[in-house]
């Protein structure tokens, strides 16, 4: 038997940050220098919009509506949910308010606010960095396969745009959303999850995305934001990321051929395509045309959120130009902090 996803569903915030709101703002360098270049030259390379989350909403009942969304589509009664995985990595953060609140955990909330009663149904979060939503998806395979469970409910939400340094560059890459999806015990061995492979490097590259103090200083002030090793974390994904999404490939034992789709973490659309190129030439094979859907350049980078949500767009036929149809093979890949990387082989 093979786990099967039987639906998906999606929250994309409604307000939308584009690049010229960051025109008038002060970035400064890591020892707290203002960059010399104007903000239009650095806006430049950075995506055009980005989504951040309403006010009124928290990461939890983001994930919630995405929630009821992939369990309406999969036609089943909440209480025959098994389990409950939720990725996050900051939990729930007011507006404005910058303190993570992760008690409950976040898959309690959702069980509470889709009135689950079945005390059966175990829920709780997985903090993996962005690769936490494909994570959650192994996690529910794994239990599916032991015969611990037969439906699964995985989320990945985030809301990063409530925890970053308005004086950070970097800033504006980061964006917020919510996806989720219903994974079950199937019957036909074509179908669903073929394979998944995952890593976690931690001797040197724990710290590549961190905690830390604004780059500009502000006495007493001591508020910490994310923060990361950019080009640490390009070089690291380009070495490790391809093998492996190679490695999935292999145990899967169908052909690169059969790749339609390669649905990757939307971290930068430059380092997932030379990644993509990478794990090309490792296979020996040339890239197909539209293998690599983007949403990034209108959605930034939502960390858990990225690979469900752009899943579930391709799915609902709500971007342009890519689609999945029974019988495509598609390979999710991720990486984020810890450092850790992930990927799965699916066919539809």
């Amino acid at each position: 038997m093979n786990s099967i996803i039987t639906g998906t569903g999606s929250y994309i915030p409604k307000i939308i940050k584009k690049n010229s709101d960051f025109l008038d703002e002060h970035f400064y360098g890591e020892q707290n220098e203002p960059f010399v270049s104007s903000n239009k030259e650095i806006i430049e390379k950075f995506v055009e919009e980005r989504r951040y989350l309403e006010p009124d909403l928290q990461n939890s009942e983001a994930g919630t509506i995405a929630a009821k969304i992939a369990i309406e589509e999969a036609k089943i009664n909440p209480e025959e949910i098994d389990q409950i995985i939720y990725a996050h990595n900051f939990g729930d953060i007011r507006f404005n308010d910058n303190q993570s609140d992760m008690l409950p955990s976040l898959a309690s909330r959702v069980k509470h606010l889709l009135k689950i009663n079945n005390p059966n149904c175990v829920a709780y979060d997985v903090i993996f960095g962005c690769p936490g939503w494909l994570q959650g998806l192994i996690q529910a395979d794994s239990f599916i396969q032991a015969g611990i469970a037969k439906k699964c409910l995985i989320i990945g939400a985030e809301t990063l745009s409530r925890v970053v340094d308005p004086h950070d560059r970097d800033s504006m890459i980061y964006a917020d959303g919510a996806g989720a999806c219903i994974l079950e015990k199937g019957n036909n061995l074509s179908k669903g999850i073929l394979s998944h492979a995952a890593q976690s490097f931690t001797y040197d590259e724990a710290n590549y995305l961190y905690y830390g103090k604004s780059y500009k200083v502000i006495p007493k002030i001591n508020t910490r934001y994310i923060k990361m090793y950019g080009k640490k974390i390009y070089e690291f994904a380009l070495n490790n990321v391809p093998n492996a999404m190679k490695t999935a490939l292999d145990k899967s034992e169908i052909p690169i051929s059969k790749i339609k789709k390669i649905i990757i973490h939307q971290a930068n659309e430059k380092m997932d395509e030379a990644i993509i190129k990478r794990f090309y030439r490792l296979c020996k094979a040339k890239i197909p045309e539209g293998i690599m859907p983007m949403s990034i350049q209108k959605l930034g980078n939502s960390s858990v959120a990225t690979v469900p949500t752009l899943l579930d767009l391709i799915l609902k036929h709500k971007l342009e130009d890519h689609e999945i149809n029974d019988g495509d093979a598609i390979l999710f890949a991720s990486v984020g902090a810890g450092m850790n990387i992930n990927a799965i082989v699916y066919q539809f």
